[in-house]
């Protein structure tokens, strides 16, 4: 390599690691939405059917505390989002789904273990993914895969009192709320997105937030 072939290689090699580290520089940094999702009124579970042990007992006081759990997800998710199937568990204890909400993206297995010692069955007649796994004693599981995003709604044949639901989607960028209402998104890519926080069936509009480069974004919603 003569002298002159030499200087314009270094030349060439400098300049592209000159634009590589441009590049890293200018690459966008993901940030975060958090917030607060307050609820006016939380869904009242259905009433239980008493057993015939439960005869002349007094009526216990209904647990609402599953019904405060909220989902707050993305409209309109950018659509370069990695989608990465998991496996969850809905348990089937105290003659309960717990959780009562389930959110997952698609391709999950979900797993639908018995705990109590009666026999119970799960099934679903939502568009999303309808099915029906029979009646199953206490210490066996059945599972199923959801490959569609959506919402499904889940019950018992025997037990008319319990159900559940379960949201697909198929995209990262949703949060289900803690106790508090309180939730947060991670990894969001820089722009304005449309979030929408649902409960129980009921959903809010969508609201607009922008999420800044690197940095947090703030959004409370009100359910009625």
């Amino acid at each position: 390599m003569t002298p002159r072939v030499l200087v314009a290689f270094v030349a060439v090699v400098a300049a592209a690691c000159l634009l590589s580290q441009d590049a890293r520089g200018s690459a966008a940094v993901s940030g975060s939405i958090r917030g607060r999702v307050e609820l006016r009124r939380a869904a009242t579970p259905p009433e239980r059917r008493p057993n015939v042990a439960d005869l002349g007992s007094p009526a216990a006081a209904r647990d609402i505390s599953d019904r405060l759990t909220s989902v707050v997800y993305m409209e309109d998710a950018p659509k370069t989002a990695a989608v990465v199937p998991g496996h969850a568990v809905l348990d089937q204890r105290d003659e309960r789904f717990v959780p009562h909400v389930l959110a997952v993206t698609t391709g999950t297995v979900v797993d639908f273990p018995n705990s109590d010692r009666i026999y119970h069955n799960v099934f679903s007649l939502s568009k999303t993914r309808p099915f029906d796994l029979g009646r199953y004693a206490a210490g066996r599981s059945k599972a199923v895969t959801f490959d569609r995003p959506g919402i499904v709604r889940v019950f018992c044949d025997i037990h008319s009192h319990m159900n559940a639901f379960i949201l697909v989607f198929n995209h990262p960028y949703f949060a289900l709320t803690d106790m508090d209402g309180r939730y947060r998104i991670d990894n969001v890519p820089p722009g304005t997105y449309n979030l929408v926080a649902w409960n129980e069936g009921v959903a809010s509009e969508p609201q607009a937030v922008v999420v800044p480069d690197g940095s947090e974004a703030e959004l409370d919603f009100a359910l009625r």
